[in-house]
């Protein structure tokens, strides 16, 4: 028995052969925030075989109270999370394959992301993802995992195409409002025990002891002490576009890609070219130097500021746009300054 996961495997439930089945496995964690970092830790820890991780931005200092790998040095510099995650979690497991990816998962890229992949788990801060997330597991027949925490409060839900009712079915009885990280906050401890239960019901997947899993829509508030688990399996909705019987998958349709998105918990408008490219990053970085304001960069993106506003350009040709929520005067900036 291999003495790093010889208490894991201990555990009757996983045991050798379930250890066995964990090093075969593939797990795409879409984000790399506060859920995206602790998940990937632990299914790292816990051996399994290959972690691809995307993720669409970069460190900042508001990230680490809560999202667990990443260090000052990493804010400091700006680091891409994706590359963040990575460094740190080859430092901990590096018997693990790690793939990472610093982009947006849009209908553009989740269908290579799946290839080959037995799990996602959801990380992310916005329900067009999400959705995105769920209609390609119901096309694909990947089983995937949803999470999400706000304040003190948190909601987890485990979707296998075929047989559990999916996100789309369950939208009229999410109760999470309009809040935000942004005008609620978040505590870490809620952002915890999401991680404990996406990872454990993963866990139960990946060791195909699919009978454990839990089958119900869980929400809690560690502040009020008030806790939840509905039986979803009546939520199903025959004549939903995703999962019913006449599917349509209509977050896979190319009419519903947006080009510009206000994210989440931040004031920032992320604007993404209508086609993917690969940006010259020298070359923007000395157009940029020419216009007044002061750029910094790293081998991942260009930080420009300028005025109230601080531009962060990636090389797949996305731009954060810092210091607005206007999407109209977001883009014009982009134009005033990228073209």
């Amino acid at each position: 028995m291999n003495a790093r996961y010889s208490r894991q495997q201990l555990f009757k439930p996983i045991g050798p052969k379930g250890q066995e089945k964990l090093g075969q496995k593939h797990v795409l964690i879409i984000g790399a925030g506060a859920l995206g970092t602790g998940i990937a830790e632990t299914l790292v820890r816990s051996g399994v075989g290959t972690i691809t991780i995307v993720d669409r931005d970069y460190v900042e200092w508001s990230n680490l109270q809560r999202q667990q790998l990443f260090n000052e040095e990493d804010a400091r510099q700006r680091l891409p999370k994706a590359i963040a995650a990575r460094h740190r979690l080859k430092e901990i497991n590096s018997e693990v394959d790690i793939r990472t990816h610093i982009m947006d998962v849009t209908i553009r890229e989740i269908e290579d992301l799946v290839k080959g992949v037995d799990l996602i788990l959801d990380a992310t801060d916005n329900f067009e993802a999400r959705l995105l997330i769920n209609d390609i597991s119901q096309k694909i027949g990947i089983p995937w995992i949803y999470g999400a925490c706000v304040g003190s409060y948190g909601l987890t839900f485990t979707v296998l195409p075929g047989i559990t009712t999916c996100l789309n079915c369950l939208l009229e009885n999410m109760p999470m409002g309009g809040a935000t990280c942004d005008t609620v906050g978040v505590i870490a401890p809620v952002v915890q025990m999401v991680i404990s239960y996406q990872t454990s019901e993963a866990l139960k997947i990946l060791v195909e002891d699919l009978i454990s899993l839990h089958g119900k829509l869980i929400s809690f508030d560690l502040w009020t002490n008030a806790h939840c688990a509905i039986k979803a399996d009546k939520l199903k909705k025959p004549n939903c576009p995703s999962c019913g019987e006449k599917r349509t998958y209509p977050y896979l349709l190319s009419e519903n890609l947006s080009h510009s998105a206000v994210l989440c918990g931040r004031d920032t408008v992320q604007i993404r070219p209508a086609k993917p490219f690969s940006r010259n990053m020298k070359e923007v970085a000395q157009t940029l130097m020419q216009q007044g304001g002061h750029v910094e960069a790293n081998p991942y993106l260009i930080s420009f500021t300028i005025g109230n506003h601080r531009l962060v350009i990636f090389q797949d040709g996305r731009v954060l746009i810092h210091g607005t929520k206007d999407i109209a005067q977001a883009r014009s900036l982009y134009t005033r300054y990228l073209g």
